[in-house]
């Protein structure tokens, strides 16, 4: 490494003498191997966080299967109600507080003119605000195109935004000092240019012209962002038309929110039964009151989006029902979302008084990317729970209940670790127990993310679809589960057929043990403060569940979630409670910006440092289960791609690096983490650029590290192959220049002259949409290696792979 210093200070003393404005050098010493790199570092972190499972990789297309949900509230004429609680009180409109409800009034189109409430903040929540110029509204925390200005309790500040089903900041604007419980925002609108004022000043706020693409008319609207607020005083203008907005209520039909009514030629009533549920808590009744049609529910997937549906192909699925004076048979049909055309039916026939289940299969005469399930009757009385439709044959994974196209999306990143975990874990009613037997028969809980969370897809299933797809799978469970109930499950997954559990699950289908290796008791356990008795109680309950695990398996490696604070005397106090059993620390990282490598490297080594400070033959590891961040373009990429290049540079320290989330639904991201590598819609699947980065690093992925040298503005490590024969630069730039190269390889003899390079680059801000999947992807180009160094520009904002063969 001497020479290697030395060239490097000679070579940059020419190198800048030319005139380059940004370079560097890297030397290579192929034969110095520093440590090795796991095959799990390609990893994916997965949770029904936002709609991942439900929604989008289970197959059960419809969403609201347990019709758990009540039914919306009562709506307001001439205004769309987009998710949340709105009512008419304390002279306006309140709003509970929520990820991204949306209140869209239906008239006028608002071109020119201005926009003006009152928002008055009822709690300390996050923020709310105003939206116009609105259009192709749904549900989902970025489910529209128009504009935003938002006002920020907590940073003082207001924001103006843009959203095309993302969202885009376009200005912001200090308020000073705390403006108080009541604000009240007028916008001003000519074309392209915005201008918002707060409280009567005559001083806009914000003054901006969007010169990209604006959006020029639109509806308005209301918005809350996990705060309470009542909006007041709403008016607006356009000419010398001057409206001024009063709420008055429409009744809503009792139908359970994930479902609608629909009624042809014929009326019906419904309501939710509270006390005739075949799971539950409720179930759904539909009663034919009068005319010559029918009348009947539909479902339209997650959020109503639509389910999508292939032409010759089969659905089926079940329902339950009982009845009551019923004339004819139930009919079950896939039809277009309004209704006028049908896809496909059959008849459910012999329903009795009780509750029964009927299975029903049918094949779909067109393709539809936004159809919808409906059931129908033409007299009597229905009641309906736990319904369930799902693709077969071309359209599942490898023949289970998953969606083919996202499973294989999945594959073709190259993960190879992929966890089930997160805060979803936390949620007081989150039981494996829960989620074992038919999925029918499982009881609906009340989830972290999602209060009316099913259990059709759970820890069973999750481990299935690994196996499957031959990713290594670790699952959280919760810390507050007993040890008999753990010890039955390490039984299920690992235990031979002369177990009561193992014997269940080859009746199940499963004759052999899974091939399970790792579980993770809890997840960021004591984030919520640094308190000394929190972690206790937490080393308590892993080392109570740590023996019950190992009382069935020896050979399970488990793995601590207790939240990692490095300045903490609880650290050390964790540390000595699950030290030689844990086999790993649970450790959580930032990802969004480019860089943030370097401080997942700092991290990691101080981690390293304190578990051999505090026991120097610990076996005690680390495991990145989730890096984290609220961003899927570009730049959280390269984020995932220095993260990388930080984790090997441990690769003796840490088991894998998993972003998260895996998945995303496109539009419809009601929790706040937008970070999917893997967006979806109902019928179509594609990658974000951070998904590219995980490709390409999975695909060039070498088991050993060796020594490099670099000089200047990038970001490297290098990796080899056990036989000597490819050599992989991976080459982070995060500068926004251009970086000339001169590239030195040692001891790499008889190389091949062509090398092979794949890059990823673009705008910080760049992604990837339905319209344009693959605009922000690898490219791979070759190149000739001529002299004895390769001098090469890598460009600004990328990741590099360089590879090399002998």
């Amino acid at each position: 490494m001497k020479n290697i210093c030395c060239l490097s200070v000679c070579w940059l003393t020419l190198f800048s003498v030319s005139g380059y404005t940004q370079q560097a050098r890297i030397v290579i010493d192929a034969s110095a191997i520093i440590n090795k790199i796991p095959g799990s570092l390609y990893g994916s972190c997965i949770e029904d966080v936002n709609h991942e499972v439900y929604g989008g990789l289970y197959d059960q297309r419809l969403y609201g299967e347990s019709f758990e949900e009540p039914a919306p509230p009562a709506g307001f004429d001439g205004w769309a109600m987009l998710k949340g609680e709105w009512r008419i009180g304390g002279g306006g409109v309140p709003s509970s507080a929520g990820p991204g409800y949306k209140l869209i009034r239906n008239t006028p189109m608002v071109v020119d003119g201005f926009f003006e409430a009152d928002v008055i903040f009822t709690d300390r929540g996050r923020n709310a605000g105003l939206l116009f110029r609105v259009a192709n509204e749904r549900s989902g925390r970025d489910g529209l195109d128009g504009y935003a200005v938002n006002v920020s309790r907590r940073d003082k500040r207001v924001v103006l935004g843009k959203y095309l089903h993302n969202w885009q900041r376009l200005a912001e604007g200090e308020m000073g000092s705390d403006p108080g419980d009541s604000l009240h925002f007028s916008i001003r609108m000519q074309g392209p240019h915005i201008m918002v004022y707060i409280n009567g000043a005559t001083t806009p706020v914000i003054d901006h012209t969007d010169a990209h693409d604006p959006l020029l008319k639109g509806k308005v609207g209301l918005r809350t962002e996990n705060a309470a607020v009542v909006f007041k005083n709403i008016t607006i203008g356009m000419g010398n038309t001057v409206t001024r907005n009063v709420f008055t209520t429409i009744p809503v039909i009792q139908v359970s929110a994930c479902w609608d009514a629909v009624q042809v030629n014929a009326e019906g009533s419904y309501t939710i039964d509270t006390s005739h549920a075949y799971t539950g808590r409720q179930s759904q009744t539909v009663e034919f009151r009068k005319g010559s049609g029918s009348v009947g529910i539909v479902n339209s997937g997650l959020n109503h989006w639509g389910i999508g549906v292939q032409n010759g192909w089969r659905y089926e699925g079940y329902v339950y029902l009982q009845g009551r004076q019923l004339k004819g048979p139930v009919t079950v049909a896939l039809e277009s979302a309004d209704g006028s055309r049908t896809y496909a039916t059959a008849r459910v026939t012999n329903v009795a008084a009780s509750w029964r289940k009927h299975v029903f299969s049918m094949t779909s005469n067109a393709t539809d990317a936004h159809a919808r399930f409906a059931l129908y009757i033409r007299g009597g009385k229905l009641w309906v729970d736990q319904a369930s439709l799902m693709s077969s044959g071309p359209d599942q994974f490898k023949g289970l209940p998953f969606r083919r196209d996202i499973g294989t999306m999945m594959q073709t990143e190259g993960l190879t670790f992929l966890r089930y975990g997160g805060t979803m874990v936390n949620a007081r009613e989150y039981r494996w127990k829960n989620m074992t037997g038919a999925p029918d028969k499982r009881p609906p809980y009340r989830g972290h993310w999602y209060p009316y969370t099913s259990n059709g897809f759970g820890i069973i299933e999750f481990v299935k679809f690994c196996e499957a797809a031959g990713f290594e799978p670790v699952f959280a469970i919760n810390v507050e589960e007993t040890p008999e109930d753990v010890g039955d499950m390490v039984e299920y997954f690992t235990g031979d057929t002369s177990t009561v559990w193992g014997r269940r699950r080859a009746a199940e289908g499963h004759p052999h043990p899974y091939k399970l290796h790792h579980i993770e008791i809890g997840n960021e356990e004591v984030i919520w403060g640094d308190h000394a008795a929190d972690y206790d109680h937490y080393v308590e309950r892993f080392n109570t569940l740590y023996n019950a695990i190992h009382e069935k398996d020896t050979g399970m490696r488990v793995v601590c979630a207790a939240w990692w604070r490095p300045n903490s005397p609880n650290m050390e106090r964790v540390f000595r409670g699950i030290n030689g059993r844990a086999a790993y620390w649970d450790l959580h990282t930032d990802a969004d910006e480019a860089a943030a490598g370097t401080t997942v490297d700092r991290n990691l080594q101080k981690m390293q440092d304190l578990f051999y400070q505090w026991d120097p033959n610990t076996t005690l590891r680390c495991a990145i289960f989730e890096e984290n961040g609220g961003l899927h373009n570009l730049q959280r990429a390269l984020g995932h791609a220095t993260t990388l290049n930080a984790v090997r540079r441990h690769g003796d320290f840490v088991m894998t690096s998993c972003p998260a989330n895996a998945l995303q639904p496109y539009g419809q991201n009601d929790n706040d983490w937008d970070q999917g590598q893997i967006f979806f819609t109902s019928s179509q699947v594609w990658g974000m650029p951070p998904y590219y980065a995980q490709q390409m690093a999975a695909a060039n992925h070498q088991p050993l590290r060796v020594a490099d040298h670099t000089e200047g503005a990038l970001d490297v490590t290098a990796t080899r192959s056990a036989d000597g024969k490819v050599l992989v630069i991976h080459v982070v730039n995060t500068t926004s220049e251009v970086v000339s190269t001169r590239i030195t390889v040692e001891n790499f003899p008889g190389k091949k002259p062509d090398v092979v390079v794949y890059t990823l680059a673009g705008a910080l801000g760049d992604e990837n949409t339905p319209a344009d999947p693959a605009g922000t992807a690898t490219r791979k180009t070759q190149e000739r290696w001529t002299g004895d160094d390769l001098i090469r520009s890598f460009t600004a904002h990328s990741y590099t792979i360089v590879r090399f063969e002998r």
